[in-house]
């Protein structure tokens, strides 16, 4: 598996822990970000090579952020994966309007994420 950079988002601070273990035990470099706002920034300044994001967050939501960096011409072409405790159609579908590229159910199946992450390597 290539090594990439992958920003982590998620304001829950023991979720952004859980998820960047399991990448580093890959051997993924991973950033972090506490917020949508937080996210849009670290996309455009770190370029990573991809983003695992929650949805519901205070301020800009991970909805909203990944609108924000999938329009925009630097960052446009980073694979974003939405994570949420959701599991309506509607969200998988808004998800994907807003340019996500895959969309994942909490609690977060590790094997599954990582198998994901290996696909867009």
């Amino acid at each position: 598996m290539a090594r990439q950079k992958i920003l982590v988002v998620d304001d829950s601070a023991s979720q952004r822990m859980i998820v960047a273990a399991v990448l580093s035990q890959e051997g993924h470099s991973v950033i972090m970000a506490c917020d949508g706002e937080e996210a849009v920034q670290k996309a455009r300044s770190e370029l990573p090579d991809l983003i695992i994001m929650d949805i519901v967050m205070p301020g800009l939501n991970g909805f909203q952020a990944t609108r924000a960096i999938t329009n925009d011409e630097s960052t446009w072409h980073i694979p974003v994966i939405l994570l949420t405790s959701k599991d309506m159609d509607s969200d998988r579908i808004w998800a994907l309007r807003q340019g996500a590229t895959a969309f994942m159910n909490k609690p977060l199946d590790h094997v599954k994420l990582l198998e994901l992450v290996k696909t867009l390597a």
